[in-house]
């Protein structure tokens, strides 16, 4: 199998890619306004408006809906932001560019990522998943299916006027009508329980009461044994525990997560690819079940991350190509 990084813009790198040969897409966009990628010119996040955040994604995924196959899904992991704080991302980028020596840099950066009048109140929560999702529907892509990722230990939050988050979701969107899903490979073990009635042999069920049978002495002879259904088909609730990865100082996909996407969105030998690929996750998953994969990151840093958890995996990869936008410089390592 193989596994190939690029780095550079996603627009410009998804253009290089070969027109429907991808089985399916799993990735997960940076979240609008929380984080500033090391002052990335070309990131995507801290838009001016939430609108011109949601634009940017629906221009992204139309691009590489031209790259999946006819049949191909996408599995799309968004979290949600609040109005009124400029997120962290934003402040990171100010703070560091209002101690920048050089002014008209420093202008010309703050006026590229500033926040404008939105329309929101203060405290509003966006939803800005499912104005993504919607959008992205609106583009042409089947919105299949809405599924919550579970969070069973959350980021601890200090707010006292509302809950802590403990769930994010992941859009099920599709390039046709029909699509390839193999629900077999992702049934999960059956927690409900059918039960079947047994009447022991040698009594007398000749008399009913209006409980059921009754021995010959007047014990009732109607009991049930549990029957277990072995396989059902998966919810759309996952409970997944995020894992920290010491290695990364960003959000990282627990492989637990990414798994049912692989498996349910392509076949062995297929391709998968994801756009904003960070740590490189799913990269290794899909390798793990014997799929090709395709990484897009604009971070150098975190492509070294990858690159590094990719070879510690030792011989669960068979060929690892990293391409960099840069003069075209290619690094292969088998």
């Amino acid at each position: 199998m193989n596994i190939k990084i690029i780095q550079g813009d996603c627009t410009r790198s998804l253009l290089n890619l070969d027109n429907k040969s991808i089985d399916t897409i799993i990735t997960s966009p940076p979240y609008y306004a929380l984080r500033n990628y090391n002052d990335e010119e070309e990131q995507v996040g801290l838009e001016a408006t939430p609108e011109l955040y949601i634009q940017k994604l629906v221009s992204i995924f139309r691009i590489a809906r031209t790259k999946l196959k006819d049949d191909g899904t996408v599995w799309l992991n968004l979290g949600d932001s609040y109005a009124g704080s400029n997120g962290n991302g934003y402040k990171q980028t100010i703070s560091k560019y209002n101690r920048s020596n050089n002014a008209k840099e420093s202008v010309s950066f703050r006026d590229k990522y500033k926040r404008q009048d939105t329309g929101y109140k203060p405290k509003d929560l966006m939803l800005i998943p499912f104005r993504v999702a919607y959008a992205l529907q609106q583009d042409g892509w089947y919105l299949r299916q809405d599924i919550i990722w579970n969070k069973p230990n959350p980021m601890p939050e200090s707010v006292k006027d509302r809950c802590t988050k403990a769930h994010e979701y992941i859009f099920l969107l599709s390039k046709s009508q029909r699509y390839y899903f193999d629900s077999e490979a992702i049934k999960e073990e059956a927690v409900t329980q059918g039960q079947k009635k047994i009447s022991p042999s040698g009594w007398d069920i000749s008399k009913k009461g209006s409980h059921g049978s009754f021995h010959k002495e007047g014990r009732s002879t109607e009991h049930y044994e549990f029957e277990q259904n072995e396989k059902r088909n998966k919810r759309s609730v996952w409970t997944v525990t995020p894992k920290s990865f010491k290695g990364a100082h960003f959000a990282t996909f627990p492989e637990d997560l990414i798994d049912p996407c692989v498996l349910a969105g392509s076949k062995e030998g297929g391709t998968v690819l994801d756009i904003f690929a960070g740590s490189g996750t799913t990269g290794i998953v899909a390798n793990n079940h014997n799929r090709n994969a395709i990484l897009l990151e604009l971070n150098k840093e975190y492509i070294e991350i990858a690159e590094k958890r990719i070879l510690d995996q030792g011989s669960l990869f068979t060929d690892l190509e990293i391409i960099y936008e840069e003069n075209e410089n290619k690094r292969r390592i088998s």
